[in-house]
């Protein structure tokens, strides 16, 4: 199953929302969504351009605050 980045960003945001406590890495956030490290990279760098995401010093990327 090939998803199209725009759907992936939707999935992402989802995933996000329904946990807003989720801080994960780009290796962990390439496991729980089995995508490669690369697009994971591109899609929370979108999310993060996007002001919807925001990442700590250690790498973690969590929802940004309102």
């Amino acid at each position: 199953m090939h998803q199209s980045l725009d759907e992936l960003i939707v999935r992402v945001r989802s995933e996000y929302l329904e946990m807003p406590g989720l801080k994960l890495t780009v290796t962990q956030a390439s496991r729980l969504w089995g995508l490669d490290q690369s697009t994971c990279q591109t899609l929370l760098g979108t999310l993060m351009n996007s002001h919807f995401l925001t990442r700590t010093r250690d790498g973690h990327y969590s929802r940004a605050e309102l």
